[in-house]
């Protein structure tokens, strides 16, 4: 039988508020996933459990208790859970936790919350065309749009291009109200969403009134050569392989393109290829152009929507089994 054994840490009392969790939601949590006993007696905490078992709940504890001044997330007890029984552990955590791109308007700092978003954060730090695939949740629009902000402020490029195709989830543009502009912003929403946070909406009209940054269908990049500029294809999962081909090829001196898509939630009409899965076949290899694949390990929005997107992965990976098995027995 193995002996018991018992680690000891004294925090302040925000630090054991924070780690606590509102009803004592996270420290419960910590106790039952990682099999200790956490007992708190006047800001000390006496944490017992059998082999390496306090030692990892001791590191993460810590690493909780950092940060101070910034709400807790239940994603981040989540993840640093996960992390100590991978053995991945304190160092992995406070690679990400140190890794700040910006601020929002609010002070929040944006940062990678796992370690495939740390990857995708570096991997467009020293590419100059990332693909970012992966399901929803995975922040691959948001840390993009974060880093193509940081280096417009920074003077890195001159502009910001964000661009998506407009595809018609069962409606056309045509039957819909209004002028160009506002049948297209329903496709655009996300990204006005993310620089409104980021960067302010009193900034982001200022800047787009000057040029500076634009929002604008896929369509209105042809034949245009972006010098200079910061570019981000967001749902890339929707164009087809000409209209990928024709985006990359637009992309100048001075500039940066980060793609991301869900190669899972795809609208185009069936039959039709999808330029990103095509891409990944065509590019794969070429120097400067990096693929990041992000999981349902790297959802990073409520815990439910981690458990769907692990849902269906799991499902779709039965489903392609069966279809290979399928073709054998044939």
């Amino acid at each position: 039988m193995r002996k018991e054994k018992e680690k000891k840490l004294t925090l302040s009392a925000d630090a054991l508020q924070r780690v606590f969790g509102g009803g004592d939601q996270y420290v419960r949590k910590i106790e039952r996933e990682l099999q200790v006993e956490i007992v708190d007696r006047n800001g000390e905490l006496k944490i017992t459990g059998i082999g390496s078992a306090p030692a990892r709940a001791a590191d993460l504890i810590l690493s909780l208790a950092g940060s101070a001044g910034e709400e807790l997330e239940e994603q981040r007890v989540d993840y640093g859970i996960e992390l100590e029984k991978s053995g991945e552990g304190a160092e992995a955590m406070e690679a990400i936790e140190t890794d700040v791109i910006c601020h929002t308007v609010a002070g929040k700092p944006v940062r990678p919350k796992t370690l495939g978003q740390k990857a995708y954060v570096d991997a467009i730090r020293s590419h100059l065309i990332v693909f970012g695939i992966g399901p929803a949740g995975t922040g691959k629009t948001y840390l993009a749009m974060a880093m193509a902000i940081t280096a417009f402020l920074r003077g890195e490029v001159s502009r910001i291009i964000l661009t998506r195709p407009a595809i018609e989830a069962g409606e056309k543009l045509g039957f819909l109200p209004g002028d160009l502009q506002s049948k297209v912003d329903p496709y655009l929403r996300p990204l006005y969403d993310a620089l409104h946070q980021i960067m302010g909406p009193e900034n982001f009209l200022k800047n787009t009134e000057r040029g500076l940054i634009e929002v604008a269908p896929l369509a209105y990049m042809r034949g245009r050569t972006l010098d200079n500029a910061y570019i981000i294809l967001d749902e890339a999962q929707n164009t087809t392989p000409e209209q990928m081909k024709m985006f990359l090829t637009r992309i100048g001196f001075g500039s940066k393109a980060v793609i991301t898509g869900d190669a899972t939630q795809k609208d185009l009409l069936p039959g039709v290829k999808s330029g990103l899965d095509v891409a990944r076949t065509v590019l794969k290899g070429i120097e400067d152009i990096a693929f990041c694949e992000l999981t349902g390990r790297d959802v990073v929005r409520h815990p439910l929507v981690q458990k769907i997107v692990r849902a269906y992965e799991n499902y779709e990976t039965h489903m392609r089994s069966q279809q290979i098995q399928n073709r054998k027995k044939r």
